[in-house]
């Protein structure tokens, strides 16, 4: 596990953090691979129920570090780009993409707990969330067009799903800051609280009460559904539904219901 990004693990919630708090958790080579591979651990985790991933300190990040723009201009930036959009064999997304696109395709339900600002690639890792709780004076922008240059981390992906493209269009070609009421009432976030991280918390609890077989296959489910054609969902729906329908853990949901007692789920298979 890399420095930049720390996690633990409570009754199947992960408690993912970046951790660059005298820099408001900039991107650097270094938080680029943690998020990656923090990512990649946490998926292959099959006692996993959900995510909680926000920055430690003042921000939940500020976006690509300074000094890598500082590079750009004082190196070949063809070079620099080499890395950048190196593809990933496990994934369509590339090295840059993968920061924020792991974190949509990560089996369990993952939270953004917003505060202080996500500007740039630091509002793309939160658009990788399946759930963003923001708080209200939280700051958020699309900030490459002040650097010259379009989202790159999967943002425009993640952003046709959940904006008006008109407004996708607005915030992309100026950079404008956005507060995080403003962000919920366009639909870039979920919801504010006045402590997104609590609120992240609890929602994560919750559905780690839930059977993990019903939340993986309703992730997956919501997912797809975006891309696939009304019969190929169908198709899908239904098929998720009889993998998981008279197994385990949803005769443990429905026995614990009827019992008027907690469930006790066992691991996804």
């Amino acid at each position: 596990m890399s420095a930049r990004v720390v996690y633990s693990i409570t009754d199947g919630v992960a408690d993912v953090r970046m951790n660059r708090p005298e820099k408001m958790n900039a991107l650097d080579p270094a938080m680029f691979a943690g998020l990656t591979e923090t990512g990649k651990e946490l998926a292959a985790n099959k006692a996993l129920r959900a995510v909680v991933l926000s920055g430690e300190g003042k921000a939940f990040s500020a976006g690509l570090d300074f000094m890598s723009f500082q590079a750009m201009a004082d190196s070949n930036v063809e070079k620099l780009g080499q890395g950048i959009f190196e593809a990933d064999k496990d994934s369509p997304a590339n090295f840059a993409q993968q920061v924020a696109f792991i974190w949509q395709v990560l089996p369990v339900p993952v939270i953004a707990a917003v505060h202080g600002v996500a500007y740039g690639g630091g509002l793309q890792v939160a658009l990788g969330a399946d759930i963003r709780i923001v708080a209200p004076d939280a700051r958020l922008s699309i900030l490459e067009i002040k650097w010259g240059l379009v989202p790159d981390m999967s943002g425009t992906q993640l952003l046709r799903h959940l904006v008006r493209l008109d407004v996708v269009k607005e915030l992309t070609f100026t950079g404008r800051v956005i507060s995080g009421k403003e962000a919920v009432d366009l639909g870039l976030a979920t919801r504010v609280s006045e402590n997104p991280y609590e609120e992240a918390m609890k929602l994560a609890r919750e559905i780690a009460s839930k059977s993990p077989d019903a939340i993986r296959a309703g992730k997956k489910l919501l997912n797809a559904s975006r891309l696939l054609s009304v019969e190929e969902g169908l198709k899908l729906e239904a098929t998720l539904q009889r993998s998981i329908i008279g197994q385990p853990n949803q005769v443990e949901a429905v026995k614990a219901n009827l019992e008027k007692r907690e469930p006790q789920f066992s691991e996804v298979s």
